[in-house]
């Protein structure tokens, strides 16, 4: 499935005229054409780092949807899903396939979605080849290659990384454009290198889709135990979602995206997409040994230019520093891609005030609440003057990529929770002792200890206190823990300094939630933080 000098089923997405068009490459030769084109450096243990210049994160106000009638309807229009004219769409579509014509194409025929039910035929059409080896790894290949002759997307990303858009012509915020078309299947990317783009691109598709069958989209990791009891991790980037979910006596699902049907849930990809920055062989064996193997894509990692050794703690790129590898990397994990419907689902949050519990058991309306809030904190940055932790609320822990009104999401599952009797946890795994900057990261050791603790049942027979403010049952031990850890109270120097960081966060939360006013239960409602209304 080598060198094709032209295709007809490219023409179908207006390409046509290409210099060279490479079907489904194979790891090893998209390795050679990535550094035949001085396109990445192969390192030691075999991984290539690519730079993506400077675009090293995703652009979430260059990321537009297309205004059309089958789909506009169902769309949250706002600040995160803008709105594009289907003129304006065809405009910039125009522009790529004419800036396609003559270049080298890499195409790879993948999947989204592991359960055969549900699963989305994509094509991902690049101009580099280490994004084409990106989509390898992220998506869902064919192993049966004679089956690919035959494959007919559903969904094309055209990833045209090097080509711009004019902002005051085609309506975009800017010279980088992600477009996508409902009603085409069509994705159009442009003006930036970052793979990940690629990634969160279908992931939102898919995020569109699944609801009108009843399938719960979800933005969160899953792994699997001995006896087939599965886990949810859900959580923003930084909170630890795929560093707990590679847990080395459970088997990993997927680490991102999954899907929760009647019949259980599933893996939306092939592969994982993990950072990398400051990354220890000590707390994250699993990933660790992938920056090791052949094949494995490294994005903006610091390389030695004459022992080719990697720096992971060198964030002069970017802090966020990324590896993409396949699932095949993990030394456990889940061929099927499929677990049974799960006994505990884990919202993440690195609670940057210090006042959040390290575990809480939620009752149903209080997991409604807090995965409407989505909450996780940003630590200071190193601006002169800046010296306290910024709130992140992001709906659904995925706020960026969620098509439909957030209800719609909680509905299902809030439908599926109660169905299948799943235990909801909430988890701090950012500070304690006092916010950033006082008091210290909660050590991982604790937190996989009381994810452990949940998982085993240990904690099942285990009293419960009611924490005054965040209105959640906090365990009163648990194996392996230290007690005074699990109250955050305890653990500050002076207890009136934490008593008014825990009102300022209830007051950011109560403060978040009123855009839900009339669409939560008053049930959920009253399953929020206890906040003294007359001080806000």
């Amino acid at each position: 499935m080598g060198n094709v000098s032209t295709d007809q089923r490219l023409e179908s997405v207006g390409i046509v005229d290409p210099a060279s068009i490479f079907w489904n490459l194979s790891t090893a030769a998209l390795y050679e054409e990535a550094v035949a084109r001085r396109e990445g450096t192969v390192v030691t243990g075999g991984a290539i780092v690519c730079r993506t210049g400077p675009h090293t994160g995703r652009s979430p106000r260059d990321r537009f949807l297309v205004d059309e009638p089958s789909s506009s309807a169902n769309i949250n229009w706002g600040e995160v899903n803008r709105g594009i004219s289907v003129e304006q769409f065809e405009a910039v579509h125009k522009v790529v396939v004419e800036h396609l014509k003559g270049k080298d194409l890499f195409v790879q025929d993948c999947y989204a979605g592991a359960d055969p039910a549900y699963r989305l035929p994509v094509r991902v059409v690049t101009e580099q080849a280490w994004h084409s080896l990106f989509a390898r790894h992220m998506l869902i290949t064919e192993s049966d290659r004679a089956k690919l002759v035959d494959h007919v997307p559903e969904l094309t990303v055209i990833n045209a990384a090097s080509c711009l858009a004019d902002p005051a012509k085609h309506g975009t915020h800017s010279e980088v454009f992600i477009l996508l078309d409902l009603a085409q299947k069509l994705v159009l990317i442009g003006g930036t290198s970052y793979a990940g783009e690629i990634k969160k691109s279908v992931f939102s598709v898919m995020n569109y889709l699944l609801p009108l069958r009843r399938v719960m989209p979800m933005h969160c990791s899953a792994n699997v135990g001995r006896s087939g009891d599965s886990a949810l991790f859900f959580g923003l980037s930084g909170t630890g979602k795929t560093t707990l979910s590679s847990d080395p006596g459970r088997r990993l699902i997927g680490d991102d995206e999954h899907g929760w049907s009647d019949q259980g849930i599933f893996n939306f990809e092939g592969g994982c997409y993990a950072k990398m920055i400051r990354l220890s062989a000590d707390a994250e064996p699993q990933i660790y040994a992938t920056t090791r193997k052949f094949g494995t894509v490294l994005e903006n990692v610091t390389v030695d230019p004459v022992t080719r050794q990697l720096d992971f703690d060198d964030d002069s790129a970017t802090e966020n520093t990324r590896g993409a590898y396949p699932l095949v990397a993990i030394d456990s994990y889940v061929k099927s891609g499929q677990g049974e419907h799960p006994r505990h689902l884990f919202m993440l949050t690195a609670d940057a005030f210090g006042v959040l519990p390290p575990i809480a058991r939620l009752t149903p309306p209080a997991a409604m609440y807090h995965f409407l809030s989505g909450y996780t904190a940003k630590v200071a940055g190193t601006e002169r003057g800046v010296t306290e932790p910024t709130a992140t609320f992001s709906t659904c822990f995925g706020a960026p990529f969620m098509i439909w009104p957030p209800t719609t999401y909680s509905t299902l599952l809030g439908e599926r929770i109660a169905e299948h009797g799943t235990t909801c946890w909430l988890v701090n795994t950012g500070w304690t002792g006092g916010p950033f900057g006082v008091g210290h990261r909660m050590p991982i050791v604790h937190t996989r200890a009381l994810i452990s603790a949940a998982l085993s049942g240990a904690l099942d027979n285990v009293g419960c206190a009611s924490d005054p403010v965040f209105q959640v049952d906090v365990p009163v031990l648990c194996p392996g823990v230290p007690t005074e850890v699990l109250r955050p109270r305890g653990t500050w120097a002076n207890g009136s300094d934490y008593d008014a960081q825990a009102e300022k966060l209830a007051k950011m939360f109560a403060k978040n939630f009123e855009k839900f006013s009339d669409l939560a239960s008053a049930e959920v409602i009253a399953a929020g933080p206890r906040v003294n209304f007359s001080d806000m």
